[in-house]
């Protein structure tokens, strides 16, 4: 096995390890935000808003960069 091959199994495995942590915190950010990211909307408040709105942003990040949008559009 080529030098080349084994750290292309390294990077393969990392890729997946990488990607099943990312699966998870989508099922999990899914679950949360079928239930209003757990929020009572009779205590609902602004603090929950600019939370949420933070969330949004740093999401917006991400899908941005896997579909080469926003700033990352070529």
């Amino acid at each position: 096995m080529t030098r080349r091959t084994r750290n292309n199994d390294k990077a393969v495995a990392a890729f997946i390890a990488h990607k099943a942590e990312i699966d998870d915190m989508l099922t999990r950010l899914q679950a949360v935000s079928e239930e209003h990211f757990n929020t009572n909307p009779d205590d609902l408040h602004w603090g929950h808003v600019g939370d949420l709105a933070d969330m949004a942003t740093k999401l917006r990040e991400i899908t941005d960069r896997a579909f080469g949008a926003g700033e990352d559009a070529e």
